[in-house]
């Protein structure tokens, strides 16, 4: 929808001026370099939602690459239906290159969340009715070995700015999509939550479904299908 669109071009624009020094030396915007697929994903699963789903940014393989949260790429392809031209972050991590829908490398956090959605309730409209995915942050933040630098782990006086901008886009997502239920995935996600939206809104968390996650690894779709049933959202039978 045009609404979300102009969030993401608000939120591009504000995060431009943004420099973030030592452990990273590298930061990349999909919203710039993949702003095709990431306004194709805005536009074609438009509407009111249920639930906000919120991730906290993106990974190297997943929305990186796709310009969609949690992107990974043959889920984005086949089971959304979406591919668009993606060019190079600049300047661009040796050890991470973008190759965008050529990628060959899949993201496990994308694979699960987009693969119990697509087993759960089958073709992506019928997801998408209920059902919007938002990262809270579009950047990408690596350290000169390639390994990924979460926003909560930025010195406060990065921090601050960047969260004043996003929570700002959040709040303007949250009144445009108006769920019911606002879930972050982890912890992080549920709190940049709790902390911008108005307190008789619903807010949960369901698991992060990371690699890193041992309980994730043992089952996240199962995990997930708990969580989403104690806060009260309403799935199709297991299958």
């Amino acid at each position: 929808m045009k609404a979300l669109i102009d969030v993401s071009k608000w939120l591009r624009r504000e995060l431009a001026p943004l420099a973030f020094g030592p452990p990273v030396t590298h930061v990349y915007n999909p919203l710039d370099y993949a702003w095709a697929p990431h306004e194709r994903y805005l536009r074609q699963f438009d509407g009111p939602r249920e639930v906000l789903l919120l991730g906290m940014n993106p990974g190297p393989y997943g929305m990186a690459q796709t310009g969609v949260p949690f992107g990974e790429v043959n889920l984005v392809k086949d089971w959304m239906g979406l591919e668009s031209p993606v060019g190079k972050p600049d300047p661009e991590h040796p050890k991470r290159p973008v190759d965008g829908f050529a990628c060959a490398r899949s993201e496990v956090s994308g694979a699960r969340l987009w693969g119990w959605a697509k087993a759960t309730f089958g073709p992506a409209d019928v997801f998408f009715g209920r059902f919007f995915v938002a990262n809270y942050c579009p950047l990408v933040f690596m350290e000169d070995s390639g390994r990924n630098r979460t926003p909560d782990k930025l010195p406060a006086e990065e921090r601050a700015p960047l969260e004043a901008i996003c929570d700002e886009a959040l709040r303007r997502v949250v009144a445009i999509i108006d769920p019911e239920h606002l879930v972050g995935v982890g912890q992080f996600a549920e709190n940049r939550l709790k902390k911008v939206v108005d307190a008789e809104r619903q807010v949960g968390r369901v698991l992060h479904p990371s690699p890193a996650s041992p309980a994730a690894n043992r089952g996240w779709a199962a995990a997930a299908r708990r969580d989403f049933e104690e806060l009260g959202i309403a799935l199709p039978p297991a299958t």
